[in-house]
């Protein structure tokens, strides 16, 4: 391989990578990715003949850099220099692509709606990457405490994945603040008294889902989506698949369904429905604030693992088009306003740490934004309850407290 063709590889491959990010899997084409750089579409089939193989190239080169920073990360000397490092290392990232750098970092949602050969191995290498970021906790004592530590690195690597959406709201000058307060919340928890963790039960249920209560064919195609989309990301989730899942036609799909973005809008708008009916119950309960916050994430945290209906996971967005996008994000960040609201009033009255709120509230919405993907982590509890509360301990009493 000469210097060239390296560069030009490179070159599609980053622009590969900048168009997954804007418009999801399907909707990169060869010819899309040539017209970024400047060439023709028979010019990039001379490096990648097929588009699965750019893309596959593509994931790849993520893994890898996630791999990189893990392996970096773990060569300092303790829990805590490892979890900062590692923090440190996806922050100066974004500053560099955000100062002009070209920056390979792609949303990897859709890997699971790639061939299997290609998933099967995208993924082991991936768990490689989970591998070293659990390592940063040492070495565990028993399964009690590898099931922690696992848990632990998969939501360090969550809310990494999710810090380039909204590090868009901050100025790169405030980038060294910002990573220090992301440092000291994942390391040290969120209320006052570090492990605190007495939810109460929420009323209501509305946001809940019934296997024994009928429900209408369009509230059935909700629930489908929503799952198919959350396991196989937005081109995986056919409207075959779909319809196959609920031995329908594709005609019925259509009489509910203009197109497959009007159900994916509706999914996105029901499971933001949820989440806020399930934050203003909380905001209604008796306590002090941390114990109204504390509630609320345990009902989340309920529904994304136990529950038949999760919520949507908002990597779903990145397939969407630019107006739709623009207002999942817009709708994900009042609600992601609303955790701050929980946590500037426990500041006040003192339940709650003097933390930043609004860079809390984010680690909280990529937090419960990854309890889908613990599903299969928490039915091997025998106590859902327990599931839930050491999946959030992160938040209670940080990612760097002793196992109980």
């Amino acid at each position: 391989m000469t210097k060239k063709f390296g560069e030009k590889r490179s070159a599609i491959v980053h622009a590969a990578s900048v168009l997954i990010n804007e418009a999801g899997v399907k909707a990169t084409t060869l010819t899309k990715v040539a017209r970024a750089i400047g060439l023709n579409a028979t010019s990039v089939t001379y490096y990648f003949p097929r588009k699965d193989e750019l893309i596959v190239t593509v994931y790849q080169e993520t893994i890898a850099l996630l791999k990189s920073m893990a392996s970096e990360a773990l060569a300092e000397e303790t829990p805590q220099e490892r979890i900062a490092k590692f923090v440190s290392l996806h922050v100066a990232l974004r500053d560099r692509i955000r100062r002009g750098e070209r920056g390979l970092m792609t949303a990897l949602s859709e890997i699971r709606s790639l061939d299997q050969e290609y998933q099967d191995d995208l993924l082991l290498q991936y768990r490689e990457v989970v591998n070293d970021v659990r390592s940063f906790f040492g070495e565990p004592e028993d399964d009690k405490e590898y099931a922690l530590f696992s848990v632990r690195a998969h939501i360090l690597i969550e809310a990494m994945l999710w810090w380039p959406v909204w590090s868009l709201r901050y100025s790169v000058l405030d980038f060294p603040r910002v990573e220090k307060k992301i440092v000291e919340i994942l390391c040290t928890g969120i209320p006052a008294k570090p492990g605190r963790w007495e939810p109460l039960s929420l009323d209501g249920g509305a946001w809940r889902t019934s296997d024994d209560e009928a429900t209408q064919q369009n509230d059935d195609f909700l629930r489908a989506a929503t799952v198919m989309i959350n396991e196989r990301g937005y081109r995986g989730a056919s409207v075959n698949r779909i319809a196959e899942a609920l031995n329908v036609t594709k005609g019925s799909f259509y009489h509910h369904h203009d197109a497959k973005d009007d159900l994916v809008m509706e999914c996105f708008q029901r499971s933001y429905d949820r989440l806020s009916k399930v934050q203003m119950v909380g905001l209604e309960l008796e306590g002090d604030y941390w114990t109204r916050l504390s509630s609320v994430l345990h009902e989340l945290a309920d529904v994304q693992f136990f529950d038949p209906m999760p919520l949507l996971r908002t990597t779903a967005l990145q397939a969407l088009d630019s107006e739709h996008k623009t207002d999942v994000v817009m709708r994900s960040n009042r609600l992601a306003r609303r955790f701050a609201g929980f946590l500037i009033d426990g500041i006040v009255e003192g339940s709650v740490k003097p933390v930043d709120p609004l860079v809390a509230s984010q680690i909280i919405m990529s937090t419960l934004n990854g309890a889908y993907e613990a599903r299969r982590w928490a039915a091997r509890f025998d106590d859902g309850d327990e599931a839930i509360r050491t999946y959030l301990s992160v938040l209670s009493e940080g990612i760097l407290a002793k196992a109980a």
